[in-house]
């Protein structure tokens, strides 16, 4: 319970310090990049704070210089940190249009050139989505993409909706599928407290979205949601033989704390429009 007081009063203090300054800075940086690493420092803090280990696998794959549609599974806030702490690039997120509102970080996040989708219906979601095209040609970035849509309840790796990675195939940036590993273990949905531990990002070799302009929406979805879901249970295979994370990886806690384990995941899992 100490641990999370304290990452929370760091959380308030340093959103709103780092925040300001991105505030400030990005009425002058138009681009939006210097807020970017000023994101990256703030993330960088609270995982240090909350006592948190993390890494990342796969960095050599990729271009410092190409910008990347980053996709990966949700299954924690902590994604979001491990994201911006450890992916060195300018990287915004699409997020949904009621985080403008957010004092400070919403208004950071609106500098930033950050992607807003209004979800309250189709019409308004494909608007949202071609207006973030528009920008993207315009402002080159990287984008952080969760195709689930919303954290997974269970640490499964539920359905990837199109629409996002739609965006990255009609603007033709690549695609770099990605697991989250361990992050559930740190914050579960719908969790406030925060747990110590060891996370790790695990990224895949770019993927050309240019061989799948005349292809079904449906299809990529599934090819990249399969690439994540094979390095998730790469992951568990080997947390399980080397005990990197735990004898046997958890992913929930019941209401005594104490963990369960995850099953390797279902790579047959159909994705649906």
């Amino acid at each position: 319970m100490i641990r999370t007081i304290f990452f929370f009063i760091n959380y308030f203090f340093w959103t709103f310090l780092l925040g300001s300054v991105s505030i400030f800075v990005g009425i002058l940086d138009h681009s939006g990049r210097t807020i970017g690493k000023i994101v990256r420092l703030w993330a960088q803090i609270l995982l240090r704070v909350g006592g948190i280990r993390y890494r990342v696998l796969g960095l050599e794959k990729l271009d410092p210089d190409q910008d990347y549609f980053f996709v990966g599974n949700h299954e924690s806030a902590f994604d979001i940190l491990l994201s911006y702490a450890g992916l060195p690039y300018c990287l915004v997120s699409i997020a949904k249009k009621e985080l403008k509102k957010v004092p400070i970080m919403g208004w950071a996040m609106v500098l930033a050139k950050h992607i807003f989708v209004d979800r309250t219906n189709y019409r308004k979601t494909m608007k949202s989505l071609e207006e973030a095209e528009i920008s993207l040609k315009k402002y080159p970035r990287s984008v952080l993409l969760f195709p689930e849509g919303t954290r997974s309840p269970d640490g499964e790796i539920h359905r990837f909706k199109r629409g996002g990675l739609n965006l990255a195939v009609n603007v033709g940036m690549p695609v770099i599928p990605m697991t989250f590993c361990g992050t559930r273990n740190i914050m579960v949905k719908r969790g406030l407290r925060v747990h110590s531990g060891e996370i790790e990002l695990r990224l895949g070799y770019p993927i050309d979205t240019t061989l799948w302009k005349d292809e079904k929406p449906n299809s990529f979805a599934q090819v990249v949601r399969e690439k994540v879901v094979a390095m998730k249970n790469e992951w568990l295979h080997q947390s399980l033989k080397h005990s990197l994370v735990s004898p046997t990886p958890p992913t929930n806690r019941g209401r005594r704390g104490k963990l369960k384990s995850q099953k390797p995941i279902d790579d047959k899992r159909k994705t649906r429009a």
